[in-house]
């Protein structure tokens, strides 16, 4: 029987568990972008409480992105110092640390938001060389590795899905020509770092002629062989997978085996569970060895040292979604009185 603190393999690593937190939005941050106290104690927090991968908030790979006012960038003075201090924090606890790096608009001098099928060779050789510039700067500062957003609707999710992707030259058409411009990337980054590459991916699609299940088990299936080490597996974000939560659930799961069976690295299924009891059930009836947690951390990042001592441990996060909409790394309801403060980005 597999147990959501089992000592397990990932990797090259050896997790204290099969629970990964993964991050969203950075409020906390202070206005130059630099990490504040409160970031680190809770970095500290979440390393110390049993968790078995910790993949950061996203790190906006532009500084004028819609979403860079919501999280960190790369692109402060003291980024690499900051960033080195937080891996050896979370180093203590033997715990391994993943960036997760993304953007969602392009932009060029006054052109803003340009479309994945107006971009010349020389603004996607622009996005690889950030890319790798920003790895770069990763591995410098402690990372044992990258996670590349592919999923929910950043932009090279987009871009390597059918219904956004219209171009015809080679960064177009099939799944391997629209998986171009990552598989590029995947490869300097190799060449370059000692980065774990891990790549996170919708299991599906909302809109009609999007990515089905059988298109994201091609783009897995490339991806391992072209050097990604591992893979996470999350849901689109709308108003009606919420609606429907407990259905998309089992689908989720489905996607997962599907994925599993089609490649030899670790899979990492996320989404949406909230007690110890849904997510040994899990583990034990589909093939998913690794279950990611978001809000439940924002709510209380120490709640797994209570899971480790309980016998039907169940997470304080009421799912009121505040977090994610507000674009904040506070939660709104389960805030100890001392730590009362709205961290806001403005």
């Amino acid at each position: 029987m597999k147990d959501l603190f089992d000592s397990c393999q990932f990797g090259e690593f050896r997790l204290n568990s099969r629970i990964v937190r993964t991050g969203l939005w950075e409020s906390q941050k202070e206005k130059s972008g630099n990490l504040t106290p409160e970031i680190y104690n809770r970095y500290e927090n979440i390393a110390a409480s049993g968790v078995g991968l910790i993949i950061t908030e996203v790190y906006s790979l532009y500084p004028k992105d819609v979403f860079s006012k919501f999280t960190n960038t790369v692109n402060y003075t003291r980024f690499v110092r900051e960033a080195r201090d937080l891996t050896d924090l979370v180093h203590v606890y033997d715990v391994p640390i993943f960036a997760q790096l993304g953007f969602v608009q392009f932009n060029k001098k006054a052109e803003h938001n340009v479309k994945i099928e107006d971009l010349t060779i020389e603004d996607i050789r622009k996005i690889q060389t950030d890319f790798i510039i920003a790895a770069q700067k990763f591995d410098y500062a402690g990372f044992d590795g990258i996670q590349i957003a592919l999923g929910n609707y950043y932009f090279l999710t987009r871009f390597i899905n059918p219904y956004f992707n219209k171009r015809e030259d080679k960064y177009g058409g099939n799944t391997f020509n629209r998986l171009r411009i990552v598989l590029e990337i995947i490869k300097v980054i190799k060449a370059n770092t000692n980065l774990h590459i891990n790549c996170r991916l919708n299991a599906f699609d909302i809109q009609k002629g999007g990515m089905t299940i059988e298109d994201t088990v091609e783009v897995a299936k490339i991806l391992e062989k072209y050097g990604v080490d591992s893979l996470q597996i999350t849901r689109p974000r709308s108003p009606q997978y919420f609606s429907r939560e407990n259905y998309q659930k089992s689908l989720l799961a489905n996607a997962c085996n599907s994925i599993i069976e089609n490649v030899d690295i670790p899979v990492i299924m996320g989404g949406g569970i909230k007690t110890k009891k849904q997510i040994n059930n899990v583990l034990n009836k589909t093939k998913v060895d690794f279950i990611s947690m978001q809000r439940p951390f924002v709510a209380d990042p120490s709640f797994l040292i209570d899971w480790q001592m309980e016998e039907e441990g169940e997470t304080i996060c009421k799912t009121c979604n505040n977090c994610y909409w507000k674009k904040t790394s506070t939660c709104f309801i389960n805030r100890a009185p001392e730590l009362n403060i709205n961290y806001s980005s403005e």
